[in-house]
């Protein structure tokens, strides 16, 4: 019983400080029609019992998964395994993260089908198989995370010479909204299984961090080499006009989306239930009583699952891209960027994903480096990223490589200055910060800025933010990096070299 409550309490925290802001902005400036706001709330609602129970699940089936099969992956040291086990686990967990769903829905959706859901799904999900492959490989024979890092990243900026400017938006966008709720636990407790087996306690404690951060580059070139290979005609977009008021009933979106989110999340949490089930038939890797609890496990996070892709689909989302639409149309736009910069703010503070990660590195460290500090740090970077996201759409000539590419170079060339740690807690914060919050309402709410604002584009400029809230945790944990070096090495902090 404690365990649900402590879920219920990162729920609330998750969810509550963005419903918040749209209730006092409902009754401030930017009002919403009566059906809209019932079923926002009823949608939250929903989110707050399915991610309660999601969670719940994730600890007692899908994070025990990650660390015993992570285990036997090592205890094998057999590269053939390592890399396999990679590709299998890598794909079917991506197939199942909620996040990409979202935004793979979304890009459907607003490029009118031209970009599918499912192509969306596959090829990030082939990317991020490949990547976790290569992460476990790097773990077991103490590849450099700073040069990998580098050689990926060469591939990513060659790649992006050479597609369109709704494919790099979409690709950056999706390295973030992949690395979710689900992936993030899995990942980390594979990276843990996989570097405890080390016999340098040191080098143990660096590679714990590192394997999110390389996996969501997978996405990125995933959708990139999709562009360059299907080379596409341009593709022009647009939302549903987002001031219309619903005119079904208040509980018709729930009843005609749940049957569609409960068969898509039966499909993508299936395989991960029977690669396991093989496994333990193989090895009888953990005791009956352990695979009730891991089964029983996999069945809360389908449950919960269910709920918070209903609750996201039927009513979140679309009060994220109207009062993003009512914010850009007023005549002051300080108060879109200032929006904007409140809920990155407040979105990574709660994110799920960002609370396992910042408890993880207080563990793994020893309380040497602090969770607070460190989520201090990423909600500032993550902010500013929302609000320069905003100020992006709102003038044409500032576009999103103009963000990255000089983030992404500043970002790798600190990985040499920075102690190896900080390079891999850095990079996975790129990806955690990122998460179910970030992949609804503010993907939703630069979507309805776009939409509204004169010489935007949905596609090219609506996309683009989760990109650029992955991006900015790169830069100031690299930071507070430095910060600790100068003023200390100890810790079990080292310097690259």
């Amino acid at each position: 019983m404690d365990v649900i409550i402590a879920k219920l309490k990162e729920a609330l925290f998750s969810v509550l400080p963005i419903t918040i802001i749209v209730i006092l902005l409902n009754f401030t400036i930017t009002p919403l029609d009566t059906t809209t706001f019932i079923r926002f709330l009823i949608g939250s609602f929903a989110i707050i019992v399915g991610l309660t129970i999601f969670l719940f699940g994730v600890d007692s089936g899908i994070t025990p998964i990650g660390n015993t099969m992570g285990a036997a992956i090592v205890k094998s040291n057999k590269i053939l395994v390592i890399i396999v086990a990679g590709l299998l686990l890598g794909f079917f967990i991506s197939i199942a993260e909620p996040d990409l769903h979202i935004l793979a829905g979304q890009v459907d959706f607003a490029s009118s089908g031209l970009i599918t859901k499912t192509s969306i799904i596959l090829v990030v999900s082939v990317g991020i198989a490949v990547m976790l492959s290569l992460g476990l490989v790097r773990i077991v024979y103490n590849i450099p995370l700073n040069k990998l890092l580098l050689i990926i990243y060469g591939i990513i900026f060659v790649l992006a010479l050479f597609t369109t400017p709704e494919f790099l938006a979409i690709s950056f966008d999706a390295s973030g909204a992949t690395t979710g709720a689900l992936t993030v636990p899995f990942v980390l407790a594979l990276a843990i299984g996989v570097s405890k087996l080390k016999k340098d306690s040191r080098s143990s404690e660096e590679d714990s961090f590192g394997l999110v951060g390389i996996i969501s580059a997978g996405a990125i070139i995933g959708v990139l080499a999709m562009s360059v290979i299907s080379r596409p005609d341009e593709i022009t977009a647009s939302l549903e006009a987002a001031e219309a008021a619903g005119t079904a009933s208040i509980l018709a979106p729930y009843i005609q989306k749940l049957p569609v989110i409960a068969g898509e999340v039966l499909i993508a949490l299936a395989p991960i239930a029977v690669i396991f089930l093989v496994f333990q038939r193989a090895s009888s890797a953990v005791s009956r009583a352990m695979l009730r609890k891991i089964m029983f496990g996999i069945l809360f996070t389908f449950v919960g699952l269910v709920l918070f892709l209903l609750g996201v689909n039927a009513g979140f989302m679309k009060v994220g891209s109207i009062i993003g639409h009512k914010l850009a149309l007023m005549d002051s736009k300080i108060y879109v960027i200032l929006v904007g910069f409140f809920l990155g703010m407040v979105t990574v503070i709660a994110e799920p994903a960002v609370y396992v990660l910042t408890h993880q590195v207080e563990d793994v460290t020893s309380g040497y480096v602090k969770r607070r500090l460190v989520m201090v740090t990423l909600a500032l970077g993550v902010a500013l990223a929302v609000a320069l996201s905003v100020v992006r759409i709102l003038i044409p000539e500032v576009q999103l490589w103009h963000y990255l590419l000089p983030g992404y170079i500043i970002s790798l060339i600190m990985t040499f200055l920075v102690p190896d740690l900080f390079v891999g807690i850095a990079f996975d914060s790129g990806g955690v910060a990122s998460g179910p919050m970030t992949a609804t309402f503010i993907l939703a709410f630069t979507q309805g800025v776009a939409e509204a604002t004169p010489g935007a584009d949905v596609l090219i400029d609506g996309f683009g933010v989760i990109a650029m809230v992955a991006m900015t945790p790169l830069i100031a944990l690299q930071i507070l990096g430095l910060i600790f070096k100068s003023r200390s090495r100890k810790g079990g902090v080292k310097d690259n070299g």
